[in-house]
């Protein structure tokens, strides 16, 4: 079959335009296999203003005020859309109302072989952009902007369960001792900030977001008048507010950084309120809190993956594993469902499951 006549080809041809010549095609992105050129990332001020651009700014803008999602949320949403819209563009669509189902289904094809041009993406990345387009276009059906929802029978790519890394209790010890901090050789401002950087995330099961979004006001490190715990107020996604208790250790390294540290630290700055801060005295950010917690793995020689949420999983993990009810688990982590919160008890099982083969005489 010609590349012409090609069902691919005529998928990621522009509509209304014939196909280059033989000699052209051959040194061109039109169709190769089935590969389209996506245009670069467009200039804010050379952005199209077309019914295509607005009805995507129009999404975001209903998730930002009215769904009211978090910052980071709605900058994911904007990345997987703008991709969606350059696909689009390829194909000459630049309105929704022109968006059929099979260009959807093209697009949900292409986030797992790249034949958009862009990034080869994992299952449960794909699915997360599919969700994002399917919003879209339920929106635009509701508002009028297409006849119908061309989006509803294209279903995201089935992800396989993956469950939460966390570290073992000493490799969580090891890390956290590697950070520095009061009564060690290492007690700079940098790290009595980055132990309590470390003990919080650990002591609570913070998201990082949650953690370096904190303000001092934030924390109450004083036991309550009838003998409670100190606690701390998180902001979650959607910025639902929960509060966590915090244990001796997390309360120790937090007064140390509070006397000892921030004062040094704020003092650089022009003055805020934000309770963790980097060497300039402002917020830290979650890029320099990850690149932290990998520096204290490293010099605590933890070959594993330490990513940004581990001490998160192995917080949820220790307590399902002391035997912690699922539920309350849940309210710490901030989950809205439990059945998110369930994974960690599958981790659990699954140690359960290894030492009773490795250890009854009559296992195997």
């Amino acid at each position: 079959m010609s590349p012409r006549a090609s069902p691919a080809c005529a998928r990621l041809t522009p509509r209304g335009t014939r196909a280059p010549p033989r000699a052209v095609r051959a040194r061109s992105l039109w169709c190769r296999a089935p590969r389209i050129r996506l245009a670069e990332p467009t200039p804010a001020s050379e952005a199209p203003d077309d019914a295509l651009a607005r009805a995507v700014g129009g999404y975001l803008r209903h998730l930002g005020i009215e769904r009211g999602l978090a910052a980071n949320t709605l900058a994911a949403y904007g990345r997987d859309l703008a991709r969606y819209e350059r696909y689009l563009r390829a194909l000459g669509v630049v309105d929704p109302a022109d968006v059929s189902t099979r260009d959807v289904t093209g697009f949900a094809a292409a986030l797992g072989d790249g034949a958009d041009g862009g990034a080869v993406l994992a299952a449960r990345s794909a699915a997360r952009v599919v969700v994002a387009v399917r919003g879209a276009h339920r929106f635009w059906a509701l508002e009028g902007l297409t006849a119908e929802d061309v989006s509803s029978e294209v279903h995201p790519p089935a992800a396989g369960q993956r469950l939460p890394k966390a570290l073992p209790l000493p490799q969580v010890e090891a890390l956290l001792e590697a950070a520095g901090g009061e009564g060690t050789e290492d007690d700079t401002p940098a790290a009595l900030r980055d132990r309590a950087l470390l003990e919080f995330l650990y002591a609570t099961g913070a998201r990082v977001s949650e953690a370096v979004g904190l303000d001092v006001d934030d924390l109450h490190l004083e036991p309550s008048a009838d003998g409670g715990p100190a606690v701390v107020r998180l902001f979650g996604k959607g910025s639902k507010e929960r509060v966590v208790p915090l244990g001796s250790y997390a309360v120790r390294a937090l007064s140390a950084y509070l006397v000892r540290a921030r004062p040094v630290l704020v003092s650089k700055g022009r003055g805020t309120a934000a309770l963790f801060l980097n060497q300039r005295g402002s917020r830290l950010s979650r890029q320099s809190a990850w690149n932290l917690m990998r520096s204290a793995a490293d010099k605590a020689g933890i070959t594993a993956d330490v990513g940004p949420h581990t001490l998160r999983h192995s917080f949820a993990t220790h307590l399902i594993e002391g035997g912690a009810d699922v539920r309350v688990v849940q309210e710490l982590l901030g989950h809205v469902s439990v059945t998110t919160t369930q994974v960690y008890t599958m981790i659990t099982v699954d140690t359960l499951r290894e030492v009773f083969m490795t250890s009854h005489p009559r296992a195997r």
